[in-house]
């Protein structure tokens, strides 16, 4: 078995298509059916139902094309750590942030670690925390920070905060003191961050609306935390966003009422590839562990 036979079986299962797997390989029908047929042989399993009207992948097949594709992602991530390795210390670092982490924060690290090594060229990234999650298993990023939990045996997560909730507003706009008027908002206008976006978050942001007993009516949706509060600023509406937030703005045209009742909180965690013992991992998670919030 050769890596052009898994090659060939991942364009036939994707297209569902000799032909359109074919033209996608640069290469024609007849020899790739014959490649297919060899890998079935080589492995004794059925990988295609195949009849005039269409092609199908059996379930061996299916549990193949899982397999494989995981394969080619551990293939890639080897040859990226590979040659991170063989550069040295004269490579590439990557680092992808949610947008709700202060970016102060990521600038001291930059300095932090530009000291250090010199030479490495450093990429930051703002991901969401689901593609930040693919990213690492792919070895696209170096070095993750996001907000909710992990459950990949390809990464290894260290809590760095736990941050609260705070509702923002425009001051001049809405009239509130306290946490205990928070009910009175139930008829305004929030903006939220998008369901398909930070599904997670999405649902704690429904679940302290509800402990303060109403539904919120999200008019306004954005993927970023500084577009919502710039929303926010412009009046088109109130927000709930991470406490991280209100500690390091400084705009006096928005009010922030901290949500202390309520018992939920966001887990902010660093996340690294789980065999990456680089020395250049290890000072920017110790860095980040030590920042005096």
């Amino acid at each position: 078995m050769e890596l052009r036979h898994l090659k060939y079986f991942l364009a036939v299962a994707e297209e569902l298509n000799f032909t359109k797997a074919a033209e996608k390989l640069f290469i024609s029908q007849p020899p790739l059916s014959r490649q297919i047929i060899e890998l079935e042989n080589e492995i004794q399993a059925k990988l295609f139902i195949r009849n005039n009207k269409k092609v199908e992948l059996t379930e061996a097949g299916k549990y193949f094309e899982k397999e494989i594709r995981e394969l080619f992602q551990n293939l890639e991530r080897i040859s990226v750590k590979t040659k991170k390795i063989a550069e040295n210390i004269s490579g590439e670092f990557r680092i992808a942030y949610i947008s709700s982490i202060y970016s102060a924060v990521i600038s001291d690290l930059i300095k932090h670690l530009k000291t250090e090594f010199p030479y490495v060229n450093f990429k930051l990234f703002e991901v969401s925390t689901t593609k930040q999650i693919d990213a690492l298993e792919q070895g696209k990023i170096d070095l993750g920070i996001i907000r909710s939990p992990v459950k990949s045996p390809k990464i290894k997560s260290q809590l760095w905060f736990q941050d609260g909730f705070s509702v923002v507003y425009n001051k001049s706009i809405i009239q509130i003191n306290s946490e205990k008027e928070i009910p009175d908002l139930k008829d305004e206008t929030f903006v939220f961050f998008n369901k398909d976006y930070a599904p997670h978050y999405h649902e704690v942001l429904l679940e302290l609306c509800a402990f303060y007993g109403f539904t919120p009516k999200v008019v306004h949706e954005s993927n970023n935390i500084n577009s919502i509060v710039q929303l926010v600023k412009n009046g088109l509406g109130i927000s709930i966003v991470p406490s991280n937030i209100a500690k390091n703005n400084q705009d006096s045209e928005i009010g922030f009422i901290e949500l202390k009742k309520v018992n939920l909180f966001t887990d902010v965690s660093l996340i690294t590839p789980k065999e990456d013992e680089s020395e250049i991992t290890k000072l920017a998670v110790e860095f980040l562990l030590n920042f005096k919030r």
